[in-house]
């Protein structure tokens, strides 16, 4: 080979060895676009990246089937007992109307003493059956079809010594003799139930 020859030959080389250094260099330069800033945090002397993970919102529901369940307790328990409450208002407001004008005080004991024991024949057997939740409905019904509640109406009746002792009872068994009846707000479903069952046993009154 001749030298001129041989002379462009290296020059080439050279050039295309330039050529790619030149290349592998700007790949390898800092650019702004090859730089990626991280959060981190020194966890025992040890660098870690930290990223701050967006919130996560918890909410307390109540499942189609559970909101279901109680409703179908609450419409069994009422079934079950507002025939009761009816009965027991038809007796107590009788017994109203037979003491509410007279003053003497041994008529109306014995009046009531007698209607309690119709009372207690009448309904003992099939209360003593219910639940402790089905207790509950019934005083609530209780005074819905009265106006009073469970201990307002044992104290006119038999005395406030009467009423307190039955209020104890009556705590001990999760229950309370003082329970209001709010037809609109929270006895509202309990209302709903009572003008279904109204209905359809043709209560008119």
């Amino acid at each position: 080979m001749k030298l001129g020859s041989f002379n462009n030959c290296l020059k080439s080389l050279l050039f295309l060895f330039i050529l790619m250094m030149n290349k592998e260099g700007k790949s390898q330069a800092i650019g702004v676009h090859d730089t990626l800033l991280m959060a981190a945090v020194v966890y025992n002397g040890d660098t870690i990246e930290a990223k701050t993970l967006a919130g996560v919102y918890v909410y307390a529901y109540t499942s189609a089937m559970s909101a279901n369940a109680r409703w179908t307790r609450l419409r069994n328990a009422v079934y079950v007992t507002y025939p009761y409450a009816k009965k027991a208002a038809v007796v107590l407001n009788d017994i109203n109307r037979h003491i509410a004008g007279s003053k003497d005080q041994q008529f109306r004991r014995n009046y009531i003493n007698s209607r309690e024991k119709e009372l207690k024949k009448e309904f003992t057997d099939p209360l003593t059956n219910l639940s402790v939740y089905q207790g509950k409905v019934l005083m609530k019904l209780i005074n819905r079809e009265t106006g009073n509640n469970v201990y307002d109406i044992l104290k006119d009746y038999k005395g406030g010594l009467d009423a307190r002792l039955w209020q104890t009872i009556a705590f001990f068994f999760g229950s309370n003799l003082k329970q209001p009846y709010d037809p609109k707000g929270e006895d509202a479903e309990m209302e709903t139930i009572v003008k279904e069952v109204r209905r359809m046993y043709g209560y008119n009154s």
